[in-house]
């Protein structure tokens, strides 16, 4: 069987999930690759060494570009800030890596079309970190729909909040800093328009509206100095589908008691889906022609029957983690790093998301309706 040799940049919350994703792959999936952890490089040496020996890597390292030039690595997970994954994927690419970037892709959709042109160009295998869409229950969500299930869909509700922002005794952080992109919008955003885009396809068209709640912040914990904060907490955005529908998104990182609120509602003539990752192992679904005296929502619960749940667990109800759907995700880009199925989403796909928060910045800053 084909080893993998794995190479992740950074040792924060998402460099962490890859970690962990990688070694429970190649227990879970084996037939999809043996992953093998080459290399983890930080800024930090010292969090580079202690990922090292918690996960069990080769090597660590304070130099990310040694690590993409490393012959052992075939694939680099990219799990910095925004604002350098431009540079790094450019420089993995060019080494002839396979690619695996966390979300938003850059900062910009044009960044994110240099990354795509220079993968597609190279013919590496990419992959981007959306991985809620990796829910077995989502895939089922959109099964239903292109089957025809709810009819033809009318409208689309969906919602990203969370409040990890919400205090503005919060310092500034590079979630704040505007050559990353834009806030909420972007780093929020991104997931709830990917799953709108995986539901029901592209996006056509915005109308949005980005507000800046919180205007300055401490420039560290606990400090009296304060910096402008430059970038959005809150979007609000109607959309157009290519496929004649329309709907609304938002998104938030000051939506105090919110952990994660990522969910939709999808509207059809004939029924109904909701969903909510708060309790991401339940699709609730109406039919319109249910009997009068039953009629409402009915839970769907995830289970064996909604693959890959039972390469998890045997049993219906016993739900799936966060961490699960990364270690899907990143069993799917193995498979195709080893020339089997391509799931994505992909650069390209990334970069189609890219351009409707680019289309979303745009329409605020202009207030009108702005073409994707």
């Amino acid at each position: 069987m084909k080893k993998i040799g794995i190479g992740i940049i950074g040792t924060g919350f998402m460099g962490l999930s890859h970690a962990l994703a990688y070694r429970a792959a190649a227990g879970i999936f084996p037939t999809d690759g043996v992953p093998e952890l080459i290399a983890v490089a930080d800024v930090d040496g010292a969090a580079a060494e202690r990922a090292a020996k918690r996960f069990g890597f080769r090597r660590h390292t304070d130099d990310w570009q040694s690590l993409i030039n490393d012959p052992d690595i075939d694939v680099v997970s990219i799990t910095t800030p925004n604002r350098f994954h431009l540079e790094q994927a450019l420089a993995a690419i060019k080494a002839g890596k396979h690619v695996h970037c966390e979300k938003p892709i850059a900062p910009t959709s044009e960044e994110a079309r240099i990354m795509t042109d220079a993968a597609e160009a190279q013919g590496v295998i990419t992959q981007v970190g959306f991985n809620y869409l990796k829910n077995p229950l989502i895939k089922l969500a959109r099964e239903m729909i292109d089957n025809g299930d709810l009819g033809d869909i009318v409208s689309f509700r969906g919602i990203h909040a969370e409040d990890f922002m919400s205090s503005p005794l919060t310092p500034w952080s590079w979630r704040l800093d505007p050559a990353g992109g834009a806030g909420a919008v972007a780093d929020l955003g991104s997931h709830i328009v990917a799953m709108a885009r995986f539901l029901l396809g592209p996006v056509v068209a915005v109308q949005a509206d980005l507000e800046t709640v919180i205007k300055q912040r401490p420039v560290a914990a606990g400090a009296h100095e304060l910096r402008a904060v430059e970038v959005d907490d809150i979007a609000r955005l109607t959309v157009e589908f290519a496929r004649g529908c329309k709907g609304s998104i938002e998104a938030s990182w000051v939506a105090m008691g919110r952990n994660m609120q990522l969910g939709f509602e999808v509207y059809g003539t004939r029924g109904a889906l909701h969903f909510t990752q708060e309790r991401f192992n339940e699709l609730h679904y109406y039919r319109h022609d249910a009997a009068g005296g039953v009629r409402g929502f009915q839970k769907i619960e995830a289970g064996p029957q909604q693959q890959p749940y039972g390469a998890f667990c045997p049993a219906l109800g016993h739900q799936l983690g966060f961490n699960d759907l990364k270690t899907i995700e990143i069993a799917e880009f193995l498979r195709a790093v080893s020339g089997g199925e391509f799931s994505g989403p992909g650069f390209r796909d990334a970069m189609e998301i890219q351009q409707v928060i680019d289309a979303a910045i745009r329409s605020s800053r202009e207030q009108r309706w702005v073409a994707v």
